[in-house]
Protein backbone atom coordinates (compact mmCIF):
# COMPACT_ATOMS: atom_id res chain seq x y z
CA UNK A 1 0.00 0.00 0.00
CA UNK A 2 1.30 3.73 -1.00
CA UNK A 3 1.73 6.46 1.28
CA UNK A 4 -1.19 8.22 -0.68
CA UNK A 5 -3.66 5.02 -0.78
CA UNK A 6 -2.68 4.61 3.21
CA UNK A 7 -3.53 8.31 3.83
CA UNK A 8 -7.19 7.92 2.33
CA UNK A 9 -7.41 4.68 4.41
CA UNK A 10 -6.56 6.31 7.47
CA UNK A 11 -8.58 9.39 6.85
CA UNK A 12 -11.84 7.64 6.03
CA UNK A 13 -10.98 5.44 9.05
CA UNK A 14 -9.11 7.24 11.78
CA UNK A 15 -12.81 9.35 12.63
CA UNK A 16 -14.56 6.39 13.02
CA UNK A 17 -12.25 4.71 15.16
CA UNK A 18 -11.25 8.29 17.44
CA UNK A 19 -15.40 8.90 17.99
CA UNK A 20 -15.62 5.41 19.73
CA UNK A 21 -12.55 5.12 21.38
CA UNK A 22 -13.36 8.57 22.78
CA UNK A 23 -16.96 7.92 23.70
CA UNK A 24 -15.71 4.90 25.57
CA UNK A 25 -13.59 7.29 27.75
CA UNK A 26 -16.92 9.19 28.63
CA UNK A 27 -18.91 6.16 29.23
CA UNK A 28 -16.27 5.57 32.04
CA UNK A 29 -16.40 8.94 33.26
CA UNK A 30 -19.61 9.30 33.24
CA UNK A 31 -19.77 7.61 36.75
CA UNK A 32 -18.22 10.42 38.14
CA UNK A 33 -22.04 12.37 38.92
CA UNK A 34 -20.31 15.23 40.51
CA UNK A 35 -19.74 16.29 37.14
CA UNK A 36 -22.73 15.35 35.32
CA UNK A 37 -24.91 17.91 33.54
CA UNK A 38 -28.06 15.86 33.83
CA UNK A 39 -28.69 13.35 36.47
CA UNK A 40 -29.01 9.39 35.80
CA UNK A 41 -32.63 9.29 36.02
CA UNK A 42 -33.14 12.97 33.89
CA UNK A 43 -31.29 10.71 31.32
CA UNK A 44 -33.52 7.76 31.67
CA UNK A 45 -37.05 9.35 31.60
CA UNK A 46 -36.36 12.44 29.39
CA UNK A 47 -34.59 10.47 26.56
CA UNK A 48 -37.06 9.36 23.73
CA UNK A 49 -34.83 6.38 22.46
CA UNK A 50 -32.70 3.51 23.67
CA UNK A 51 -29.34 3.34 23.78
CA UNK A 52 -29.49 0.43 21.34
CA UNK A 53 -31.23 2.07 18.76
CA UNK A 54 -28.73 5.36 18.84
CA UNK A 55 -25.33 2.74 18.62
CA UNK A 56 -27.09 1.68 15.51
CA UNK A 57 -27.85 4.82 13.86
CA UNK A 58 -24.84 6.13 14.28
CA UNK A 59 -22.75 2.73 12.42
CA UNK A 60 -25.52 3.48 9.86
CA UNK A 61 -24.09 7.51 9.33
CA UNK A 62 -20.65 6.20 9.41
CA UNK A 63 -21.11 3.65 6.89
CA UNK A 64 -22.25 6.35 4.93
CA UNK A 65 -19.36 8.92 6.00
CA UNK A 66 -16.69 6.13 4.96
CA UNK A 67 -18.29 5.44 1.49
CA UNK A 68 -18.40 9.10 0.57
CA UNK A 69 -15.12 10.05 1.86
CA UNK A 70 -13.65 6.86 -0.17
CA UNK A 71 -15.57 8.65 -3.39
CA UNK A 72 -14.36 12.04 -2.42
CA UNK A 73 -10.56 10.69 -2.45
CA UNK A 74 -10.93 8.76 -5.57
CA UNK A 75 -12.21 11.71 -7.23
CA UNK A 76 -9.88 14.35 -6.02
CA UNK A 77 -6.53 11.97 -6.17
CA UNK A 78 -4.64 13.93 -3.79
CA UNK A 79 -1.43 13.07 -3.13
CA UNK A 80 -0.71 13.07 0.35
CA UNK A 81 2.99 12.41 0.34
CA UNK A 82 3.58 15.65 -2.27
CA UNK A 83 1.41 17.67 0.30
CA UNK A 84 3.33 16.87 3.08
CA UNK A 85 6.92 17.10 1.45
CA UNK A 86 9.41 20.24 3.09
CA UNK A 87 7.49 22.88 1.06
CA UNK A 88 4.58 22.08 3.78
CA UNK A 89 4.88 24.18 6.49
CA UNK A 90 3.42 24.56 9.84
CA UNK A 91 1.37 28.18 8.96
CA UNK A 92 0.32 26.34 6.03
CA UNK A 93 -1.66 23.72 7.81
CA UNK A 94 -2.88 25.86 10.44
CA UNK A 95 -4.29 28.29 7.80
CA UNK A 96 -6.54 24.89 6.21
CA UNK A 97 -7.45 24.03 9.46
CA UNK A 98 -8.87 27.39 10.01
CA UNK A 99 -10.28 27.73 6.96
CA UNK A 100 -12.19 24.21 7.72
CA UNK A 101 -12.89 24.81 10.95
CA UNK A 102 -14.96 28.08 9.37
CA UNK A 103 -16.47 26.60 6.65
CA UNK A 104 -17.20 23.51 8.93
CA UNK A 105 -19.21 25.56 11.31
CA UNK A 106 -20.85 27.48 8.24
CA UNK A 107 -22.36 25.65 6.86
CA UNK A 108 -23.36 23.57 9.60
CA UNK A 109 -24.87 26.77 11.43
CA UNK A 110 -27.19 27.78 8.76
CA UNK A 111 -27.71 23.78 7.82
CA UNK A 112 -28.87 23.51 11.08
CA UNK A 113 -30.50 26.65 11.49
CA UNK A 114 -32.77 25.58 8.77
CA UNK A 115 -33.72 22.02 9.82
CA UNK A 116 -35.33 23.85 13.31
CA UNK A 117 -37.15 26.67 11.25
CA UNK A 118 -38.85 24.66 8.63
CA UNK A 119 -41.64 22.77 10.40
CA UNK A 120 -41.16 19.49 7.61
CA UNK A 121 -37.30 19.07 7.48
CA UNK A 122 -37.92 19.23 12.06
CA UNK A 123 -40.48 17.01 11.95
CA UNK A 124 -39.23 14.02 9.78
CA UNK A 125 -35.54 14.43 10.00
CA UNK A 126 -33.86 16.74 12.84
CA UNK A 127 -35.90 15.66 15.22
CA UNK A 128 -34.30 12.03 15.45
CA UNK A 129 -31.30 13.58 16.93
CA UNK A 130 -33.72 15.88 19.58
CA UNK A 131 -34.96 12.65 20.88
CA UNK A 132 -31.53 13.06 22.88
CA UNK A 133 -32.64 15.22 25.20
CA UNK A 134 -30.14 14.28 27.54
CA UNK A 135 -26.86 14.15 25.49
CA UNK A 136 -24.11 11.72 25.66
CA UNK A 137 -21.33 10.77 24.33
CA UNK A 138 -21.86 8.46 21.37
CA UNK A 139 -25.03 10.01 20.26
CA UNK A 140 -23.21 13.27 19.19
CA UNK A 141 -23.92 11.60 15.24
CA UNK A 142 -27.21 10.29 16.55
CA UNK A 143 -29.32 11.83 13.33
CA UNK A 144 -31.38 10.91 10.47
CA UNK A 145 -29.29 9.27 7.54
CA UNK A 146 -30.52 11.91 5.25
CA UNK A 147 -29.42 14.61 8.23
CA UNK A 148 -26.40 13.07 8.76
CA UNK A 149 -25.17 13.18 5.06
CA UNK A 150 -26.25 17.16 4.32
CA UNK A 151 -25.07 18.43 7.78
CA UNK A 152 -22.01 16.24 8.70
CA UNK A 153 -20.60 14.01 5.29
CA UNK A 154 -21.14 17.12 3.25
CA UNK A 155 -20.15 19.58 5.92
CA UNK A 156 -17.12 17.79 6.08
CA UNK A 157 -16.07 17.58 2.65
CA UNK A 158 -16.95 21.24 1.69
CA UNK A 159 -14.36 21.77 4.65
CA UNK A 160 -12.21 19.58 2.98
CA UNK A 161 -12.21 20.67 -0.78
CA UNK A 162 -12.11 24.40 0.21
CA UNK A 163 -9.12 24.62 2.99
CA UNK A 164 -7.19 22.34 0.08
CA UNK A 165 -5.75 20.17 2.98
CA UNK A 166 -4.10 16.86 2.00
CA UNK A 167 -5.62 12.77 2.89
CA UNK A 168 -2.87 13.20 5.51
CA UNK A 169 -3.91 16.90 7.05
CA UNK A 170 -7.33 15.58 6.82
CA UNK A 171 -6.67 12.91 9.04
CA UNK A 172 -5.81 14.83 12.08
CA UNK A 173 -8.42 17.48 10.99
CA UNK A 174 -11.19 15.10 10.99
CA UNK A 175 -9.72 13.11 14.12
CA UNK A 176 -10.21 16.80 15.70
CA UNK A 177 -13.48 17.49 14.49
CA UNK A 178 -14.71 13.97 15.81
CA UNK A 179 -13.36 14.30 19.54
CA UNK A 180 -14.88 18.12 19.73
CA UNK A 181 -17.86 16.62 18.11
CA UNK A 182 -18.28 14.10 21.18
CA UNK A 183 -16.91 16.13 23.77
CA UNK A 184 -19.95 18.49 23.03
CA UNK A 185 -22.35 15.67 23.51
CA UNK A 186 -20.56 14.17 26.32
CA UNK A 187 -23.24 15.60 28.90
CA UNK A 188 -20.10 16.24 31.98
CA UNK A 189 -18.32 19.71 32.94
CA UNK A 190 -15.30 18.02 33.78
CA UNK A 191 -12.20 20.32 35.21
CA UNK A 192 -9.51 21.37 33.12
CA UNK A 193 -11.08 20.43 30.24
CA UNK A 194 -9.33 21.96 27.70
CA UNK A 195 -12.15 22.33 25.61
CA UNK A 196 -14.25 24.18 28.13
CA UNK A 197 -10.61 26.66 27.97
CA UNK A 198 -10.59 27.47 24.17
CA UNK A 199 -14.26 27.21 23.17
CA UNK A 200 -16.67 28.95 24.14
CA UNK A 201 -18.91 25.67 22.24
CA UNK A 202 -18.75 23.38 24.92
CA UNK A 203 -20.96 20.96 26.34
CA UNK A 204 -22.87 23.21 28.44
CA UNK A 205 -23.42 25.73 25.70
CA UNK A 206 -25.08 22.64 23.28
CA UNK A 207 -26.76 21.32 26.36
CA UNK A 208 -28.73 24.22 25.92
CA UNK A 209 -29.66 23.37 22.83
CA UNK A 210 -30.69 20.25 23.41
CA UNK A 211 -33.41 21.57 26.21
CA UNK A 212 -36.97 22.88 24.67
CA UNK A 213 -36.18 26.44 25.94
CA UNK A 214 -33.25 26.31 23.40
CA UNK A 215 -33.66 24.51 20.33
CA UNK A 216 -34.24 28.50 18.71
CA UNK A 217 -30.91 28.88 20.38
CA UNK A 218 -27.35 27.95 20.02
CA UNK A 219 -26.85 26.67 16.64
CA UNK A 220 -23.43 26.32 16.52
CA UNK A 221 -21.38 23.72 15.68
CA UNK A 222 -18.76 22.43 16.41
CA UNK A 223 -16.29 24.95 16.96
CA UNK A 224 -17.23 28.48 17.31
CA UNK A 225 -20.35 30.41 18.25
CA UNK A 226 -19.87 33.43 16.02
CA UNK A 227 -23.03 32.90 13.69
CA UNK A 228 -24.91 32.68 16.95
CA UNK A 229 -23.66 35.85 18.14
CA UNK A 230 -23.94 37.75 14.78
CA UNK A 231 -27.40 36.43 14.04
CA UNK A 232 -29.27 36.92 17.29
CA UNK A 233 -29.77 32.91 18.23
CA UNK A 234 -26.88 32.82 21.01
CA UNK A 235 -28.18 32.19 24.52
CA UNK A 236 -25.70 32.71 27.40
CA UNK A 237 -25.73 30.54 30.28
CA UNK A 238 -24.54 30.31 33.75
CA UNK A 239 -23.67 26.88 35.50
CA UNK A 240 -25.15 26.27 38.62
CA UNK A 241 -24.85 23.26 42.11
CA UNK A 242 -27.47 20.82 41.42
CA UNK A 243 -28.90 19.53 44.40
CA UNK A 244 -27.95 15.73 44.80
CA UNK A 245 -24.71 16.63 43.07
CA UNK A 246 -23.32 18.18 39.74
CA UNK A 247 -23.88 20.98 37.87
CA UNK A 248 -27.56 22.66 36.23
CA UNK A 249 -27.12 24.67 33.06
CA UNK A 250 -29.51 27.53 33.60
CA UNK A 251 -30.00 30.02 30.56
CA UNK A 252 -30.28 33.42 30.81
CA UNK A 253 -31.92 35.45 28.50
CA UNK A 254 -29.14 38.83 28.43
CA UNK A 255 -26.70 39.50 26.88
CA UNK A 256 -23.93 39.43 29.26
CA UNK A 257 -20.65 37.43 30.01
CA UNK A 258 -21.06 33.59 29.24
CA UNK A 259 -19.83 32.21 33.06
Amino acid sequence: MDCSLSDQVLGTFSPIVVYWAYSGIYILLGSLDNYRLHSRKEEDVKNLVSRRTVVKGVLLQQVIQAVVAILLYAVTGTDGEAAMDSQFSFFVLARQFVVAMLVLDTWQYFMHRYMHHNKFLYRHIHSQHHRLIVPYAFGALYNHPLEGLLLDTIGGALSFLLSGMSPRASIFFFSFATIKTVDDHCGLWLPGNLFHVFFRNNSAYHDIHHQLYGTKYNFSQPFFVMWDKILGTYMPYSLEKRAGGGFEVQPRRDCGKVE
